[in-house]
C-alpha cells in the first residue's frame, strides 16, 4: 500500500467516472471495489438512460449517480466533464472488464510524469472469442489513425483512461457515441498534450452482462468520424489527396484524347474531354480549398492553445525536476488521504 498523505496546498481530488447503460449485473461490485482501492475518490456512475436497476444498485453500493437521458457514451462523458470538477479524472466502463486495481498505477503515471492523459492499453483482447472481430477492427483503426494523424497508438478505443483537469476542461466532446475515445486521442494530438499508454488487463464480461457495441454499425460510425476529423484537423492533406485523385483521373482521360488530336487534328471524344476538363477544375478547387482551410484550422488551433493555457491546474502538484534540491516551498506529490494499491 502506498500512503499519499495530505499536504496543504498540494492535495489532489480524484473523480472516477463510470458511464453505464443497463449494467445492473456488474455496477454494484465494481463500485464496491473502486471504493476499497481508492476510498477518498469521488465515484460517479453516469446512468445513460438505463431501463434496468443500474442506478439503484450503483447508489446502494455508495456511488453518486448522474442521470444523462441523451443516449450515447459520448453524451454521457460530455455531461460528466461539464458538471464534475476534479484534479484527476479516471474513466472506466461499467461492464466489469477493466480491473479498478490498476487505476492507482495509471494515476501515478499521470502525476509522476506530468502527463495530460494516460491510456490503459488492453492486453489479451482476443481471449474471448466474441471479441475477435472487435480486436481485428481495433488493429485496423489503429493503423488507419496512424496513417491519417501520424501518431501510432496500440489501443485508441480503450475506455480505461486517466486525464488531467486541463485536458478535461479543454475537451469539446462533440461525438455522441463510441467514437468518443477516438476524439480523445485526436484532441490530445492536436494540442500536443503529453500522452502515454500503459498495458492493462482486459477481462470477460460476467454472465448477464451484454455488450452494447455493434461491430459493423459502430465501426462505420467511427470510420466516418475519422474522415470528418481528418478534414477538420488536417484539411490541406485531406483536400490535397482528393485534388491529386481528381487531377490524376483527369490526366488519364485527357492523354489519349490529346494524342488523337495531335495525330488527326480532331477531338473525337468530346464527352470524355469535357469530363476530363471538369475533373481538372474540381481538382484545382480542392487544392485551393485545402490551402484556405489549412489557414483556418491553424487559427482555430491557436485559439484552443490559448484556452488551454488559461485553464488553472487546480492544485495538481508539480513533478520535481531531476537533480533538483529539496525545497520547503516546492509542493510534494500527494493526494487527499487516498491509499493506492501498489
Amino acid at each position: 500500500m502506498i500512503d499519499l498523505s495530505e499536504t496543504p496546498g498540494a492535495s489532489v481530488d480524484v473523480a472516477v467516472l463510470v458511464p453505464c447503460y443497463n449494467e445492473e449485473a456488474t455496477i454494484g461490485p465494481l463500485v464496491v471495489k473502486i471504493s476499497q482501492i481508492m476510498p477518498q475518490a469521488r465515484i460517479v456512475v453516469i446512468d445513460n438512460n438505463s431501463d434496468d436497476a443500474t442506478a439503484m444498485r450503483a447508489h446502494a453500493a455508495g456511488a453518486e449517480v448522474m442521470k444523462v437521458s441523451l443516449k450515447g457514451k459520448g453524451n454521457a462523458i460530455r455531461s460528466a466533464f461539464d458538471r464534475i470538477d476534479a484534479d484527476v479524472y479516471v474513466m472506466m466502463d461499467g461492464d466489469g472488464t477493466y480491473d479498478p486495481g490498476q487505476a492507482p498505477a495509471l494515476v501515478h503515471r499521470l502525476m509522476d510524469n506530468g502527463l495530460d492523459m494516460v491510456i490503459g492499453a488492453r492486453q489479451n483482447i482476443t481471449i474471448d472469442a466474441g471479441r475477435r472481430g472487435h480486436a481485428a477492427g481495433n488493429r485496423m483503426f489503429n493503423a488507419l489513425y496512424a496513417g491519417i494523424f501520424g501518431r501510432a497508438y496500440s489501443d485508441i478505443f480503450s475506455g480505461y483512461r486517466v486525464f488531467s483537469r486541463r485536458y478535461v476542461k479543454s475537451f469539446p466532446a462533440i461525438s455522441s457515441g463510441f467514437e468518443i475515445e477516438t476524439e480523445m486521442s485526436i484532441h490530445a494530438q492536436m494540442l500536443r498534450l503529453e500522452v502515454e499508454e500503459v498495458p492493462v488487463t482486459y477481462g470477460k464480461r460476467p454472465s448477464g452482462s451484454v455488450s452494447k457495441l455493434s461491430t459493423h454499425r459502430d465501426g462505420l460510425r467511427i470510420l466516418g468520424f475519422l474522415m470528418v476529423c481528418a478534414k477538420e484537423v488536417r484539411p490541406f492533406s485531406f483536400f490535397a489527396s482528393l485534388a491529386v485523385a481528381s487531377l490524376g483521373s483527369s490526366l488519364a482521360l485527357a492523354i489519349p484524347i490529346i494524342m488523337d488530336f495531335l495525330r488527326t487534328g480532331l477531338v473525337e471524344k468530346q464527352p470524355t474531354w469535357f469530363l476530363s476538363v471538369g475533373l481538372a477544375i474540381v481538382g484545382l478547387n480542392m487544392f485551393f480549398a485545402g490551402v484556405i482551410l489549412d489557414s483556418v484550422a491553424r487559427g482555430r488551433l491557436e485559439q484552443k492553445m490559448l484556452i488551454l493555457r488559461s485553464i488553472p491546474c487546480s492544485g495538481l502538484p508539480m513533478t520535481a525536476l531531476p537533480n533538483a534540491s529539496p525545497s520547503a516551498d516546492r509542493p510534494r506529490l500527494t493526494a487527499t488521504a487516498i491509499q493506492l494499491a501498489s
